[in-house]
């Protein structure tokens, strides 16, 4: 979608990854190294730390004891969030997928939760390589529809199998068809037919219906807009009414008021950029409501979710009224990323949920991320003599044959052409 000019408050989740967690005590490798030696060589030491850590962890994810196998599930996603090693995953693939089937198909809680973190993490460490994500999505989709298992961990399978298919589908159909699957987890918190909150949401369902509303949001951007137009205006039913959406800015969880709203300006940027008119006639209900929680000042919410609410609802009033998106600039070394769409927003903030702190270092380093935010190829390391520091891995020779990898020619859904056949 053309970027836009205007400037902008530009407030929102993606200011959270501008610095690395100097926390990060159990992954973080600092080299001791003497002054005559070269960057080389301290970056070797480095890794070889790191593979060390990865090693220790793999041998760990094999134990009997359910702690051990979620302390080391968690130890090889700090690792991969924090540093680009594809060759080394690669080579232990089959090892690492069949780690996340069996602490999401096998494993409970936690286990679960941190399985799911890993599937993103392996596709975005290995390029987006075909067939990972489908691989993985089934058993994914089968645990998000599966009401037995706890709520958080079916949250946290929402954001990855949002996530993998976002990295890894090409297919319109198959998109709208998780998206439908989504909703029917989300609709829980539609308001009835009395036009009441249902009283039945706990806050954990809460985080449930927004992680699966924010996954559907992340589709919606893979979307050409004159498909997602007659879909969303047409007699069709595949894509939720407006006025469900405006329903679910009543709930009385944070995260899912939240999550509505960006839901909202997602649909009408990507209306917007086929019809000016898009849904026109709601504009003045959505304008209401969306104003009443930029302006909300009850003092039975929390300080903290009031300033949260209030700063991501001005965002949006301002796109619906004035067609002004947020505005942010992410540096990273001598690079940086303007993020001046509600669509370019949302793609970052969801790799950021996976990525963590390790987002900035991921965005100097990791190939195909690059080509996600057209960034451009991984600006050339030097050493003290001005010579390359390290040669192309495979993962980024791969890249290089496949001109730029095919699944990036959807352009994040926005530059297609908009005249694309519609779905019947």
């Amino acid at each position: 979608m053309p970027r836009r000019n205007k400037k902008a408050s530009g407030k929102g989740r993606g200011n959270e990854s501008n610095s690395e967690d100097e926390s990060f005590d159990n992954v973080s490798v600092y080299s001791h190294v003497s002054e005559p030696a070269s960057s080389e060589a301290a970056d070797e030491l480095a890794n070889e730390r790191y593979e060390e850590k990865f090693e220790k962890a793999l041998e760990q994810a094999t134990e009997k004891s359910a702690q051990t196998r979620v302390q080391a599930l968690q130890s090889i996603c700090e690792l991969l969030s924090h540093r680009y090693m594809p060759d080394f995953v690669e080579d232990r693939k089959m090892t690492l997928m069949d780690f996340v089937e069996k602490s999401i198909r096998r494993g409970k809680g936690q286990e679960q939760m941190w399985g799911a973190r890993l599937a993103p993490l392996l596709v975005l460490q290995l390029g987006g390589e075909e067939g990972m994500s489908k691989a993985m999505n089934q058993f994914l989709l089968t645990t998000v529809q599966d009401k037995s298992v706890g709520l958080d961990a079916r949250a946290k399978c929402c954001t990855a199998l949002g996530l993998l298919s976002f990295l890894d589908c090409e297919d319109i159909g198959e998109l709208v068809q998780l998206m439908q699957s989504f909703e029917s987890v989300f609709s829980a918190s539609y308001l009835r037919g009395d036009d009441k909150t249902p009283v039945s949401v706990t806050p954990e369902a809460g985080t449930l219906h927004a992680e699966a509303l924010s996954a559907w949001g992340l589709l919606l951007t893979l979307i050409p807009p004159g498909d997602f137009v007659s879909l969303m205006t047409t007699g069709q039913h595949k894509f939720p009414s407006i006025r469900k959406f405006l329903g679910l800015l009543q709930s009385p969880h944070l995260d899912v008021r939240m999550a509505a709203g960006e839901t909202i300006a997602l649909i009408l940027e990507s209306g917007r950029s086929h019809d000016g008119n898009f849904l026109e006639e709601h504009i003045a209900e959505l304008c209401d409501a969306v104003k009443q929680l930029a302006t909300d000042s009850h003092k039975y919410r929390a300080k903290r979710d009031r300033k949260a609410q209030r700063a991501t609802f001005r965002d949006v009033l301002r796109y619906l009224e004035e067609d002004i998106s947020p505005e942010i600039n992410i540096r990273f070394g001598n690079d940086s990323l303007t993020l001046d769409s509600w669509s370019i927003h949302h793609q970052y903030s969801s790799l950021c949920t996976v990525m963590g702190p390790g987002m900035t270092s991921q965005l100097q380093e990791n190939e195909f991320i690059r080509d996600i935010f057209e960034l451009g190829p991984r600006p050339t390391n030097t050493g003290i003599n001005g010579n390359a520091k390290s040669k192309p891995t495979k993962l980024e020779r791969h890249l290089v044959n496949a001109a730029n990898f095919k699944v990036r020619s959807i352009t994040r859904g926005k530059n297609r052409d908009k005249r694309s056949a519609v779905l019947n």
